[in-house]
């Protein structure tokens, strides 16, 4: 079953999308911080399988972003299974290259772009806020009013940024005449015009989606009365899947009409529109969780089978790429570095995870003057000169810092010097004796006796055996990583500001 999906609560089925998004997002937030984390590592599975309503030897857990179950340390390594959006990728690039000329499993599956766009110093003095003066999207497109009394409070300045899309501003065009290039703003460059023809706005409630669409329908927005405008927001939009159908009808075959679908949260996840080809952020999100879940509604494959009747095995890809395209440039590239680092808990460098997922997911930054394509290292620059110093030390506060599976346990353990270095950790002593050797013998026991249960049947002493073993040492497993993690936010009162980035623990200390 899809890991989270039975935690329904009465509260979800009542609220909007604008308060179950602000919850959720309010979660993921609280998920962060170290106290909310031990107290959830003090149960971690027993009391799912305990609430489940069936009965089963093993659980398969889906999830399309796991960052939460991965930093809180809720499955081992050995119980973890990744196919990424890298992964599929890769696949179909190998695929491919060594079959010349064959039907690609993975051909249709399109590529993600993300084009991130600086806004003019007029729209962004009256919406900047945060410690880095950051366009604040959310207060941009404030609104009030529902319906035909929808107004934004600044109409006029998004009046701007619909003229600015499209490549009507003229004060761009000025700026276009003088570097003698012409950006490739969403809904004015020919090579994006295919990949608007139906397109996903993700906006901050009900009445900015309201607002949205009575100012597309104005008398001045011609060019915008081309396209079907679905409001999937609100009581009038139904509940959840209700909310499908006018966007169907709205998009018909996918060929002949336009569409814009206006959202604030509703349609974001577990559905798929494949014709949906792009996707604008136009609201602040606070969780790579949530804004990933929410731009890879755009990615889902649109391709037509035997096109012409007469070969099976001929495809004809209508959708090889697919766009997200966000007006707040730090905070898009912020959410991406977050998004790559959580995909590759196992890479120690910064950079080289960011470099997969870009590799696979191109970044093009428009600066007010250039659109440029930007490298991992360049991502990062940009992510981390708008992190706050309190941000900062909070990600030291990140269970993915700690490793504690056996092999780095055995390593500590047979290394006198190391174990020296820990025992003088603040409340290890209090762990007990040989607390490392323990968690190695007891997960040892576990496996020996899991090994056993696969081959033959087990006893139900043995059963219940396994089960206090495995309690036990996951127990113990997590304490340490506690005092390890408490140990670790200690670290940046010792680094020191150079050019240097420090990607390891021992560019820290040497």
């Amino acid at each position: 079953y899809h890991f989270g999906a039975w935690r329904e609560s009465a509260k979800e089925l009542f609220e909007g999308e604008e308060e179950a998004l602000e919850r959720k997002e309010k979660l993921l937030e609280d998920a962060n911080k170290l106290t909310d984390r031990v107290a959830e590592m003090k149960e971690p599975l027993e009391a799912e399988t305990e609430f489940l309503p069936i009965t089963t030897r093993a659980y398969l857990y889906l999830s399309g972003t796991p960052f939460k179950a991965l930093a809180t340390g809720e499955f081992i390594e050995e119980q973890i299974f990744n196919w990424t959006y890298t992964d599929e990728q890769c696949a179909k690039e190998e695929f491919a290259t060594q079959n010349h000329g064959q039907w690609n499993p993975y051909g249709s599956l399109p590529q993600m772009r993300l084009l991130t766009y600086q806004m003019p110093d007029e729209l962004l003095s009256i919406a900047s806020a945060g410690e880095f003066d950051e366009f604040d999207l959310n207060e941009f497109f404030a609104a009030s009013g529902i319906g035909d009394d929808a107004e934004f409070r600044y109409k006029d300045e998004v009046q701007t940024w619909l003229n600015i899309i499209r490549g009507q501003h003229a004060a761009n065009a000025i700026d276009n005449l003088r570097t003698g290039t012409r950006p490739p703003f969403p809904y004015s460059d020919v090579r994006l015009l295919p990949y608007l023809q139906h397109s996903f706005w993700f906006l901050p409630n009900v009445a900015a989606c309201h607002a949205m669409a009575k100012l597309l329908a104005e008398r001045q927005n011609t060019f915008w009365h081309e396209y079907n405008v679905v409001v999937s927001a609100g009581i009038s939009a139904g509940v959840g899947l209700e909310a499908l159908p006018p966007v169907r009808a709205a998009i018909g075959s996918g060929y002949d009409a336009k569409s814009i679908t206006l959202s604030c949260g509703k349609l974001t996840t577990g559905v798929t529109v494949k014709q949906w080809s792009s996707i604008l952020m136009l609201r602040n999100l606070k969780s790579p969780e949530t804004y990933f879940q929410a731009a890879f509604r755009v990615q889902s494959p649109w391709a037509i089978k035997n096109p012409n009747g007469d070969n099976p095995n001929e495809e004809e890809v209508l959708k090889p790429a697919c766009f997200v395209f966000d007006f707040a440039p730090t905070r898009a590239l912020r959410q991406l570095s977050e998004y790559a680092i959580g995909l590759s808990p196992n890479e120690p460098n910064p950079e080289n995870a960011v470099r997969d997922l870009v590799s696979f997911l191109p970044v093009l930054a428009y600066d007010g003057a250039n659109m440029t394509q930007i490298d991992a290292g360049g991502i990062l620059d940009i992510a981390m000169a708008g992190t706050s110093a309190t941000l900062l030390a909070r990600k030291w506060e990140s269970a993915l810092l700690v490793n504690v599976d056996n092999d780095t346990l055995r390593r500590i353990m047979n290394n006198e010097e190391a174990m020296k270095a820990v025992e003088r950790i603040e409340g290890w002593r209090a762990l007990g004796d040989n607390i490392i050797e323990t968690i190695i013998n007891k997960s040892e026991k576990v496996k020996e006796l899991k090994a056993k249960a696969k081959s033959e049947d087990i006893t139900d002493k043995e059963k219940k055996e396994l089960s206090a073993e495995e309690k036990e040492f996951k127990s113990k497993r997590k304490l340490i990583q506690e005092k390890l993690i408490k140990f670790a936010t200690r670290i940046p009162a010792f680094i020191y500001l150079t050019d240097f980035r420090e990607n390891k623990l021992q560019d820290v200390i040497t």
